[in-house]
């Protein structure tokens, strides 16, 4: 019965990525949902308006490859949600930005396990692979959502922002409060300050390229279905550098962003002190619309608890507006 389900939740998880690769829309990087935040996903809030559609998969795992258990958690997950994240940049009120982010789906053994022992593990580094003993099989679902204030950033529009929201579903429940700067055009300032800023020469133009983000995150966390033991409060440092080629245009013609957090912790060890963890975005990539990102706890060098990520999106949102306007 347990491998009938085991079946089901693979086909059904194949079947999201499936949506989500052979769609005819563009796709783009949408905010992240619960729980990416507390995965080493960047989670900054989206600087345009979008409507996108996508797969998110995180995976918990109860033990390391030493086969140390990670806390009273007693299964490995491979949460795998497929998305919708809304959010509005209303013209009525200038300045203000809200996002809905809703994600459901199977949790189960695939395709994160196949992506960490097979893949990461066997393929790419030649190390043990991570045991599994008791696993979650079933649906969970997460739902968030964010008002976002934006400021300027000296001559630059909209680059500061001070925002809360909250999360609530299957995994656990959460209150936040996020400030930070995201897109800040590091290299235009710098050939601004060298004298540079209308030069547009090869050089001129790699340097005007990056742009730089951080964000403080600070929340109240309670115990949900999946994960009832969990710290009740937690914080998040982060920060990314970016590098693209950008237009007149929202979304860039090409983009590479790679970031690293720090967590307080969501989880708590069988003491009850929380467990701190350190993440690292290895890689988001942007063309026009589409993006990838994945994420790891390769910064911590270990295996267990929350261990890494990945995300896809489609952006329809060009296609829906005009609907209502």
């Amino acid at each position: 019965m347990k491998h009938s389900r085991g079946a089901a939740v693979h086909k059904a998880t194949w079947a999201i990525a499936c949506l989500v690769f052979g769609g005819t829309v563009n796709c783009a990087l949408a905010e992240s949902p619960s729980p990416t935040t507390h995965w080493g996903g960047l989670a900054y809030p989206d600087t345009h308006s979008k409507l996108e559609l996508g797969y998110t998969g995180n995976r918990f795992t109860e033990f390391n490859r030493e086969g140390e258990r990670y806390n009273p958690v007693r299964e490995t997950m491979g949460i795998n949600l497929g998305t919708m994240s809304w959010t509005e940049h209303w013209k009525r009120f200038e300045g203000w930005s809200t996002n809905l982010t809703i994600g459901a789906g199977p949790t189960g053994e695939q395709p994160t396990r196949y992506l960490q022992n097979e893949f990461i593990h066997d393929m790419i580094y030649g190390i043990p692979k991570v045991p599994t003993d008791q696993t979650r099989d079933g649906v969970d679902f997460m739902v968030d959502s964010s008002i976002t204030r934006w400021l300027p950033l000296l001559d630059q529009p909209k680059k500061i922002f001070v925002g809360i929201g909250s999360s609530t579903g299957s995994l656990y429940y959460e209150v936040s409060a996020r400030v930070g700067i995201r897109g800040a055009k590091i290299g235009s300032s710098a050939l601004s300050l060298l004298g540079w800023g209308e030069t547009h020469n090869l050089a001129a133009n790699f340097v005007r390229g990056f742009q730089w983000s951080a964000m403080g995150r600070i929340a109240q966390a309670y115990g949900g279905a999946a994960f009832r033991h969990v710290s009740p409060q937690n914080y998040i440092l982060q920060t990314s550098l970016s590098w693209g080629i950008y237009d007149e245009q929202p979304l860039p013609k090409f983009e590479i962003e790679t970031g690293v957090s720090m967590d307080s912790g969501l989880f708590v060890d069988f003491q009850g002190k929380t467990l701190e963890e350190r993440f690292s975005s290895l890689a988001t990539i942007r063309v026009r619309n589409f993006a990838f990102e994945s994420w790891n706890d390769m910064v911590n060098r270990k295996d267990y608890g929350p261990t890494y990520g990945l995300r896809l999106t489609v952006d329809v949102y060009q296609w829906i507006a005009p609907l209502f306007q």
